[in-house]
């Protein structure tokens, strides 16, 4: 893997990681309502469901491509169609975000870490569209030429740190996070950013 596509690969997620999604809001919904520290155990089953979601979904693909070398171009091709209309979608989205209200206006005894570890766990592994992003997103990075494992690990631990700086930051991010997410505006212009990015991945992949 060389520097640029490195880099590449770091940006994108990045974006991603940070746009609000179910993981994000619910880390930020739980850091406003039980606390940054309790909702560190949201943050590990969150973390080891991102972790299965993407190996399972490279050693997957990794598979099907080993065995049958002339489906690569279609896969690609697939691929890459995937992430320009996800891009297109991101861009169009309205800009609006849905926090919970996992209070109801009610006095509520805090959840359980497991509950905690487990809803996170769920919410990262039953997604399907986390399922076929990085079915789209990670085999593109890889070189299946050159030893998997090593690249894989460099990915993964890329994506998990990532992935937990964003969680802390959205939980740490309390009101102003909430405060600043509610602009339709705002949220918009992530979207935005991180659909160009995403879309000109997929360009990529499809010229390629």
């Amino acid at each position: 893997m060389t520097t640029a596509t490195f880099t590449l690969f770091f940006l994108t997620f990045l974006l991603v990681s940070l746009t609000p999604g179910m993981c994000m809001v619910l880390s930020l919904s739980l850091g406003m309502t039980v606390g940054v520290r309790r909702t560190s155990w949201m943050w590990l089953g969150e973390l080891v469901g991102v972790g299965i979601v993407a190996l399972g979904s490279v050693l997957g693909a990794a598979t099907v491509l080993l065995q049958y070398p002339p489906l690569f171009t279609a896969f690609k091709w697939g691929g890459g169609a995937y992430l320009i209309w996800l891009g297109i979608e991101m861009w169009r989205s309205k800009g609006s975000l849905a926090i919970p209200d996992v209070t109801c206006g009610q006095q509520q005894q805090a959840p359980r870490r497991l509950q905690l570890v487990m809803q996170g766990f769920i919410t990262a592994v039953a997604n399907p569209k986390g399922w076929a992003f990085f079915i789209a997103l990670l085999p593109p990075f890889l070189d299946f030429d050159q030893p998997v494992a090593p690249q894989l690990t460099l990915l993964l631990a890329v994506i998990l740190s990532i992935e937990l700086s964003s969680l802390i930051l959205y939980a740490m991010g309390g009101s102003v996070a909430r405060k600043m997410l509610s602009s339709r505006a705002n949220v918009r212009l992530l979207n935005r950013a991180a659909g160009t990015l995403i879309a000109g991945i997929g360009l990529w992949l499809v010229l390629d």
